[in-house]
């Protein structure tokens, strides 16, 4: 331990965190945090981002037991279905660790908390050019990085997005770049149209969305989207499943067109690098790829409602009430408060 690190450690650091209860409620809980390490840094938290759609599963205590372990995010602290520290769209300032990040704007995976130490291989430098407020949104972006990946666009394909939520909305907004013959959004909310015009994509509602598709990417984790999803497939195509279930069991009719026409459905669950990528990108390159992504401000349109973190426990409960929204951010103290 160096000298400075010892003086760290003597000044000792407190922390607040969010937990969620066993009964599903949230809670701020105090905490001490560990003395700094080599390789490791003291965050400051500016940002955090609330996934509505995984965080109100984490709430509710609808994680599947028997993958409980597998859909952990990578800085929880306790058991599903609680208590459990959770959240995973973490954006602050470095301010104690190595001299080459002390001051950078930085994303991690961490949950919602004002301070904590991590080592520096699992932070993500923040480009100068992307608002700190933004880059919550890296996760998300992550997220449908994986899902192109995984599929794989190709020059004049015809793609649609069915569900125009954060993640669907994300990603239609990334695949915007490509040489397609044509992009739809497909969602059965006509609200969702506002989305599409603001982004310059094509919208439609389910019955009048086109079909053949080379690519149709679900991400409205319904039963009705998911089989319209596969109506929409050409033969022989993919589906990318984005959506996560939880413990909703879904029925399909897949003697209909899953059978007769050859469809394949992959799911594209971010914890691991999509296949035909894997051996040529980690989980980092991936992030530093979804920051970059992000100096488009077009993403500020996903920035719906924001909070003070002292309010995050009551805000969250209201928020999981409302339909509607797409990223809710946390704004937490700063020095001068």
């Amino acid at each position: 331990m160096t000298i400075s690190q010892e003086h760290e450690r003597k000044q000792g650091h407190e922390a607040h965190a969010y937990w969620v209860t066993e009964t599903g409620d949230g809670e701020l809980r105090q905490e001490a945090l560990p003395a700094r390490q080599e390789g490791e840094a003291l965050v400051r938290t500016l940002y955090s981002g609330v996934s509505r759609g995984t965080e109100r599963v984490v709430h509710e205590g609808r994680v599947p037991e028997r993958v409980a372990d597998l859909m952990q995010a990578p800085h929880q602290e306790g058991d599903f279905p609680g208590p459990v520290k959770y959240g995973y769209l973490s954006v602050g300032t470095v301010e104690q660790g190595p001299e080459e990040w002390v001051g950078r704007t930085v994303f991690s995976l961490h949950p919602h908390q004002d301070f904590y130490v991590i080592p520096t291989s699992q932070l993500t430098a923040i480009p100068e050019d992307v608002p700190a407020r933004r880059a919550v949104l890296t996760g998300i972006v992550e997220v449908a990085i994986n899902a192109l990946w995984e599929a794989g666009p190709r020059l004049g394909d015809r793609v649609a997005v069915v569900g125009g939520g954060l993640v669907g909305g994300v990603l239609a907004t990334l695949l915007r770049k490509y040489p397609l013959s044509r992009l739809q959004l497909v969602d059965a909310d006509p609200e969702k149209r506002k989305l599409a015009e603001t982004i310059n994509i094509e919208f439609a509602e389910p019955e009048e969305a086109k079909d053949d598709n080379d690519i149709v990417f679900h991400c409205s984790a319904s039963d009705d989207g998911l089989k319209l999803s596969l109506q929409l497939a050409g033969d022989d195509s993919d589906v990318i499943e984005l959506s996560w279930f939880a413990d909703k069991e879904v029925t399909l009719p897949l003697g209909e067109d899953f059978h007769a026409r050859r469809l394949n459905i992959r799911s594209s669950q971010v914890g691991a690098v999509a296949l035909p990528r894997r051996h040529r990108r980690t989980n980092a390159q991936r992030l530093e790829q979804a920051a970059r992504e992000l100096k488009d401000p077009l993403f500020d349109t996903f920035l719906t409602s924001e909070c003070q973190f002292r309010n995050l426990p009551t805000t969250l409960v209201k928020l999981f009430e409302r339909p509607g929204g797409f990223c809710h951010v946390v704004a937490y103290p700063t020095p001068e408060d």
